[in-house]
């Protein structure tokens, strides 16, 4: 699954405009390298967006199958570092 889709599927980002935006700009990165839009996503990935601020950091452990998923089962497909 591409990471702009990811983002969006899981509830990190409100929409796949928003976060294929983000990995455009460089502050989307998969295992420690910066990500574009259409790079592939596997189980066990750490991705990592760097805000303003703060730096947030995920563990990629499921992929889900359904185009949307309640922000209640986000837990199922990644955990937070």
């Amino acid at each position: 699954m591409r990471i702009d889709k990811f983002l969006n599927t899981v509830n990190i980002t409100k929409r796949r405009a928003v976060s294929e935006d983000m990995c455009k700009s460089g502050v989307v990165s998969i295992n420690s390298t910066v990500a574009k839009p259409s790079k592939e996503v596997k189980i066990g990935d750490i991705i990592t967006i760097k805000f303003i601020s703060k730096e947030v950091s995920y563990e990629v452990l499921e992929l889900p199958v359904l185009k949307t998923i309640p922000k209640s089962e986000q837990g199922i497909y990644v955990r937070a570092i």
